[in-house]
């Protein structure tokens, strides 16, 4: 359920679909993963929501942001000259490895021999994708992520004076509770390296109201890594929670007695619900004066495609003109959408000041 303060703008808005974002949510929440964290560094993975407004909360907060584009490189440094940044990604051009830098992810030793071609200086962080075993994962990142232990062992002769080893860097899964985390870490830094990026992957649920125990996993890493440099990544965890995607029902109709609820906009805004195959969270505010339908109801958008689902088979009453508030849109929801798809207006940004 959303809070009053977020149903109170989302009333008070004068378009729609748009995106309203509550600042002072998200500043209280990530002070509070600072917090639990301890020693530990807190970069933000800038790819789960790079808006800007968003980023100077956050910069209160952070180490670092972590970044893995020449683009988000140039954004994240212009409006933060001063903050450290970690370059990440696989397929990094020559061009983004003369970007500066305070730590570079290695992908591959091939990557570090490019890295060392430019004659510049570097601390570097080698990525390594182990062969673990990771049970309960929403996503895992094997494949071209990352490189094996042949590779670190590869890449270990070639450094020098120039370009710095600094440790270890590891990702290798997303949507994963602090225990199961706490498994890995236990595994990952098995190693005689002084530093090490654990990455993110912290779990993330969209269909009930729990919340990764940051708590148990600062206080568990505070015991794992006693005497080392540690730290994380999270980008979605951080994020999630403090955006909302508010639209309104443009048509309610009956199709072979299924029904649905036609909205502005569509997932080319939000792909938050087909990416991760789930219904997005909503509160449905009854605003509506026009045809109604009741459940259950499937709420779609406007696009040409019977993939724009946002939920399937609600149980509710639904009127023509009713506000529809899409939950938990703070991270991979309008930065990965498909925004040009059939050329409909771009959705409004508010912001929820203190």
């Amino acid at each position: 359920m959303i809070a009053p303060r977020v149903q109170e703008a989302a009333l008070s808005l004068a378009e729609a679909p748009a995106y309203l974002y509550d600042l002072p949510a998200l500043d209280g929440h990530v002070a509070s993963v600072r917090r639990a964290l301890g020693a530990t560094e807190l970069y933000y993975a800038v790819k789960a929501n790079p808006d800007a407004e968003l980023l100077r909360v956050l910069a209160r907060h952070v180490d670092g942001f972590e970044v893995s584009s020449a683009g988000e490189h140039a954004h994240v440094t212009a409006l933060f000259p001063g903050l450290p940044v970690a370059l990440g990604g696989p397929g990094k051009t020559d061009a983004e490895l003369r970007l500066p830098h305070h730590r570079l992810h290695v992908e591959s030793p091939n990557e570090l021999r490019r890295l060392l071609g430019t004659g510049l200086e570097a601390d570097v962080l080698l990525r390594l994708n182990p062969g673990l075993a990771v049970e309960g994962a929403a996503l895992t990142m094997s494949g071209p992520f990352g490189m094996d232990e042949d590779g670190v062992a590869e890449c270990l002769p070639l450094f020098g004076d120039r370009v710095r080893l600094r440790g270890l860097h590891t990702h290798l899964a997303s949507g994963l509770e602090a225990p199961e985390l706490l498994n890995l870490a236990r595994t990952l830094l098995d190693n005689s390296y002084e530093e090490v990026n654990l990455g993110g992957g912290m779990a993330v649920s969209y269909t009930s109201e729990t919340r990764f125990d940051w708590a148990a996993y600062g206080a568990g890493l505070a015991e794992l890594g006693a005497g080392r440099r540690l730290r994380i990544e999270p980008g979605r965890a951080l994020t999630v929670y403090c955006g909302s995607y508010v639209t309104k029902v443009v048509d309610v109709k009956r199709v072979r007695g299924q029904a649905f609820a036609i909205l502005l906009g569509g997932t080319h805004h939000l792909r938050t619900p087909v990416t991760k195959g789930h219904d997005q969270p909503f509160t449905l505010l009854p605003t509506g004066k026009g045809p109604e339908v009741d459940g259950p109801v499937t709420f779609v958008g406007q696009l040409c495609t019977p993939k724009d689902v946002f939920a399937k088979d609600i149980e509710t009453s639904v009127k023509v003109g009713d506000t529809v508030v899409f939950e938990m849109a703070g991270a991979y929801a309008w930065n990965i959408s498909h925004h040009d798809f059939l050329m409909h207006p771009k959705p409004a940004f508010r912001y929820l000041a203190a």
